[in-house]
Formats: C-alpha cells, structure tokens, sequence
C-alpha cells in the first residue's frame, strides 16, 4: 500500500525543515568569515555580509602555521583511521566466524567497556603514556588506534554476521588460512562497513582537541584544533578569521563525507543487530 501523497509531502517538509535547522550554524560561520569587522559585531542579524571580504581567508591563514597544523593533523587522523580499521576487523573477525572458548563472555566483557565513560580511563592512561615517555609525540594519539575500538568491533562483527558462512567453509576447503579468509574473503565484502569505520574515526580525530591538548607540548606538533584555540588565545574576539579558519578546516570532512556519502549509507544499513 502507498502512502497518501499529503504524508509523502509533510515527510519531505519535515526532513526540508530539520535539514534547514542544522544548516544553520555552518551557514552562520561561513557568513561571519567572509563579515568586516563592522558587521561582526552589528546589532542586526544578517547571515551575509552586503560585500563578502576575502581577504579574511588568507589573513587568519597567515596568523598560524595553517599548513603545518593541517599535515600533523591528517597524519594522526589518517594512520588513526587505518589502525582502527584493521584491529577492529581482525577483532570483528574472530568473534563472529571463530568458535573458542569463552567467546561470548569476552566478547559481553568487550561490550560492558562501552558504558565505561573516557575520563575514568583518562589519568591512567596518561600515567601509562609519561612512564612511556611518550609525552609529547604522537604515538599516544596513533599507536592505541591500532588495538580497536569496542564500538566498531561490535559494528564490524554484527555486519560479518550477515555474510553466508559458506564463503569462508569454501576458502578453507581450498586450503585458505584463517587470515587468508579474512583478508580475501571478508574484508572485500565489507567494503561499506569498513569505510563507515574509518570514516567515522577519521572525523574524530580530526575535530580531537582533548587528546592533542594532553598529549602535545610542542607548538609545532599541534593539530588544526589546538591551532584554532591558540588562535583565540593570541588575537581575542577576531571572530570573522577564527570562522574563516574554521570553515577551512571543516572543508576536508566535508568534502570525505560527500566522496563516501552513498558507501557510508551502505555500511550503515546493511550492518544488522543480529545475534
């Protein structure tokens, strides 16, 4: 039965309006860039300047070493987003094609973690860092990337559930390893899951401000986040520059998201919550 054309309308109005709603602050930020310093602090509200000042861009560019905070940023963002990924599916893998003993006890212990909160754990692991020595580099912020993460173990393991287990009974009939199946098998069938997973740490951390800003005392290591901060604390209220630096920032992701749109959909309503 189709729905009456009255409700298919009234959905898209609604969806029109929420999208509208949440447009609003990445409207306003882009409006403020592009503001002389008059209109920023007019008592009239207007999204738009009368005439956009473009030069905005290349002054708050100027006034950090934007270029520098954007390569440690895609550094750690990047080897983040492929350490997550390949834990989190070896991981996903064995819970969910593996029989071994305890598996689901580990595996419910795995889950129970996610109701712990971050800054529990916080002092702890900076402990465990400083007695490390590394304080002040970035392995902190890479290297635990490369143990997993319990959300995308859990995403990864209930998408590999849906995949028919004959697939891999086939490839170990022909002589394949357990990682040969995992590599050969699996992994190219969970493409959408898997680019959902390193999408979503990506964007993480590349807004992190809490970890770089723990973990990083050298200036020139910092990230785009701890350079905006910096930014605010050098030049006060310049709030058309702080929004042009932002919208630059935000650009990347926007830019990830919209390449990965359609795979990103994809991994988010083919990974099931079966059993």
């Amino acid at each position: 039965m189709r729905a009456p054309r009255w409700k298919i309308w009234a959905g898209h109005v609604t969806l029109l309006a929420l999208s509208a709603a949440a447009l609003l602050p990445f409207l306003w930020m882009l409006g403020t860039s592009l503001k002389a310093d008059a209109e920023v602090f007019s008592p009239r509200l207007q999204f738009f300047p009368a005439r956009p000042v473009w030069e905005n861009y290349p002054r708050a560019l100027a006034y950090i070493p934007f270029a520098r905070y954007a390569l440690n940023t895609l550094l750690i963002a990047a080897l983040s987003a492929v350490g997550v990924t390949l834990a989190s599916s070896l991981v996903a893998y064995s819970f969910s094609r593996l029989k071994w003993p305890g598996r689901d006890a580990v595996f419910f212990l795995l889950l129970s973690t996610l109701m712990l909160p971050a800054q529990v754990t916080m002092l702890p692991v900076f402990v465990v860092f400083k007695t490390l020595g590394w304080v002040g580099t970035f392995r902190p912020l890479i290297v635990p990337a490369f143990f997993g993460s319990a959300f995308f173990i859990f995403l990864l393991r209930q998408f590999f559930m849906t995949i028919p287990q004959e697939l891999s009974d086939a490839a170990r009939m022909d002589g394949a390893s357990e990682l040969d199946i995992w590599r050969r098998v699996m992994l190219p069938l969970s493409r959408p899951a898997l680019t959902t997973v390193a999408l979503f740490t990506f964007m993480g951390a590349w807004n992190d401000f809490l970890g770089p800003l723990m973990y990083l005392n050298d200036d020139t290591m910092y990230t785009l986040s701890l350079g905006l901060q910096q930014f605010v604390t050098q030049h006060g209220a310049q709030w058309n520059l702080l929004m042009a630096a932002s919208v630059v920032m935000t650009l990347p992701i926007i830019l990830l998201w919209f390449l990965g749109q359609k795979t990103f959909v994809q991994g988010v309503t083919l990974t099931g919550v079966k059993g």
